[in-house]
């Protein structure tokens, strides 16, 4: 079963208003211990450094934002944006440059004192805390530029001493010009142009409310962790490093205050170091009940397909895989440079091929533009089609043809030497192979690939590389095709970023541009169609599939329903039969 996710920006938003309906109309059971079975542990339990995909499970028990997302099993629903510390999702004002929020009464810290009602100062220190000096985060990119005087504070704040009385000086004296704090209850953004993604972009992590007593410690050091403050169901009991951490429910939360997380289970053991073979044991045991960072592998996907297992469900999340390709080196004296030797690879690729290497249709899907599903701008469309997605090597051998390459084209494609990646590379190999090109295949350590090699535009430049198979999750889910447009295909002057040749196309950046600023959501989606026609009209990339996260969970598990933040299903909405 695949999931689409292609909804209109304004069903979404209406959606949003309409409040959370996922939860299912079952007699919930409260109390217990769900276990969730990790390879590795928890890596932060700061929401300012950067973290695996997979840690957003953790923030939802522990952490709240402005908006979120509910917990549903349907794909729209998923990703519509939901308003949890806010009273309300707000509408932009201002020709879309201010966005007002009403703060949800009876939030609490469960603070030293007491509980303490989180207030506009909270989330504007949260913003605050996102570019200090010591361990700032990547996502404040997305904020220098968009929130009015942030890049100005985060100028100063650069500038500071990394330490904790430092620190806490610069952020207590200091201001955001662009985020007013008029009341307790009462937060407002100005934004320096419009972006109607701003609503989205609140549902990170990052954007997390901050108390004003972990100023007094260094961002996710031993000492932040060992006084961890909750305004969420859950807050943190003990910690061994490398093992386990326990969440217990929050004193200071309560069920009214809160539309999205209903908090069932007494307590959350995510434990670390299980293999994903004995994971898989003890969900289908009893021992265990939702997995962590462990996939479930293809194998056992069929397995249990056979048998007629409903404890399997799938998630559209916007991850995806392509092949980049290096436009700007002299290897074979510039052909990638030629759209039409570009447009032979796009056609020469079996598809239905990689898909069966991901582990079949449950695992990924083919795709024909930048944007995959589960992001708003994906839409059907194939500028180079082929039969059942299976290539058409003879296509592509007549264009290159016309570009002057009759007898075909040597390239080298280094690929991560880890997982499935090498199988992969040999199906890209066979298929180009078939339409006219040479591949020179590359193994590459993991821990290279991206550091070492790719990002280091010295190596596009000097032909290191022709093809590179590459993949890409954007950092939240739904209104998100920013987040895979800025990145990977504008360029700005800096080299060495994950736009891996320094593709550009101004028409593009200027849909993209219109695209953002509309306040007609609906035409919105439809310019970042366009957006995603037009960059492929340049072939930059050859996007290969849709990748989809298949979930399972234990036999006691009830209520188990996706968090399209979190990858996976929601702790804080199931409960146990036992």
């Amino acid at each position: 079963m695949k999931l689409r996710a292609s909804a209109t920006i304004m069903g979404l938003l209406s959606l949003a208003l309409m409040g959370s309906t996922a939860l299912q109309a079952q007699e919930a059971k409260t109390g217990g211990t769900l276990r969730v079975l990790g390879t590795a542990e928890v890596d932060r339990f700061d929401t300012v450094p950067p973290a695996t995909a997979v840690t957003g499970s953790f923030f939802r028990a522990v952490t709240r934002q402005l908006i979120s997302f509910a917990a549903s099993d349907d794909p729209q629903q998923q990703i519509a944006p939901q308003a949890d510390l806010a009273e309300s999702v707000p509408t932009a004002t201002n020709d879309g440059l201010t966005y007002t929020f009403k703060l949800r009464q009876g939030v609490n810290w469960n603070a030293p004192g007491g509980p303490r009602q989180v207030t506009s100062a909270d989330i504007e220190r949260g913003f605050m805390r996102l570019c200090n000096p010591f361990l700032p985060s990547p996502s404040s990119s997305y904020f220098e530029d968009m929130i009015v005087g942030f890049a100005d504070f985060c100028a100063g704040f650069s500038k500071v001493d990394a330490k904790v009385d430092a620190m806490k000086a610069y952020i207590e004296q200091g201001d955001i010009k662009g985020i007013e704090t008029p009341s307790d209850d009462t937060v407002v953004f100005q934004l320096t142009k419009a972006a109607n993604d701003f609503i989205y972009l609140l549902t990170l992590p990052v954007t997390s409310p901050a108390p004003v007593e972990v100023l007094d410690y260094l961002p996710d050091s031993p000492e932040y962790r060992q006084n961890f403050i909750s305004a969420a169901p859950y807050t943190i009991e003990s910690y061994v490093p490398d093992s386990m951490v326990r969440l217990v429910r929050n004193p200071a939360w309560n069920a009214e205050s809160d539309p999205l997380r209903k908090a069932y289970v007494d307590a959350i053991e995510v434990v670390a170091g299980v293999q994903a073979d004995a994971a898989m044991q003890q969900l289908q045991s009893g021992d265990g009940d939702m997995l962590f960072d462990i996939p479930v592998p293809p194998v056992t996907v069929q397995m249990l397909k056979m048998q007629g297992d409903e404890k399997l469900s799938t998630l559209a999340e916007g991850a995806s895989s392509m092949i980049w390709i290096n436009t700007v080196s002299n290897n074979n004296d510039g052909a990638l440079r030629n759209p039409k030797v570009r447009q032979a690879l796009n056609y020469a690729i079996d598809k239905a091929a990689v898909v069966q290497q991901y582990g079949g249709p449950e695992f990924a899907s083919p795709l024909n533009g930048i944007f995959p599903l589960g992001i708003l701008g994906n839409h059907e469309f194939a500028p180079y089609p082929t039969a059942n997605n299976a290539g058409d090597p003879e296509k592509a051998r007549a264009l290159l043809a016309e570009a002057g390459y009759p007898d075909g084209l040597t390239l080298k494609m280094p690929f991560r030497n880890l997982g499935i990646n090498p199988a992969i590379a040999q199906v890209l190999q066979a298929s180009l192979q078939k339409a006219g090109f040479t591949i020179e295949l590359v193994p590459t350590p993991a821990s290279d690939f991206y550091a070492r090699l790719i990002t280091n535009f010295d190596n596009a430049l000097n032909g290191v590389w022709d093809l590179v198979p590459s993949g890409w999750s954007p950092d939240w889910p739904g209104g998100a095709a920013r987040s895979i447009f800025q990145p990977q295909y504008t360029y700005d002057g800096t080299h060495g970023t994950f736009n891996f040749s320094d593709y550009n196309n101004d028409a593009a950046n200027e849909v993209a541009d219109r695209a953002l600023a509309t306040t007609d959501l609906a035409e919105s989606e439809k310019l970042w169609q366009q957006v995603d026609e037009m960059v492929m009209a340049d072939a930059p990339t050859v996007p290969l599939v849709s990748l989809t996260t298949v979930l399972y969970h234990g036999v006691n598990v009830e209520n188990f329903l996706p968090f399209a933040a979190g990858g996976n299903g929601d702790w804080t909405n199931v409960w146990l039969n036992r």
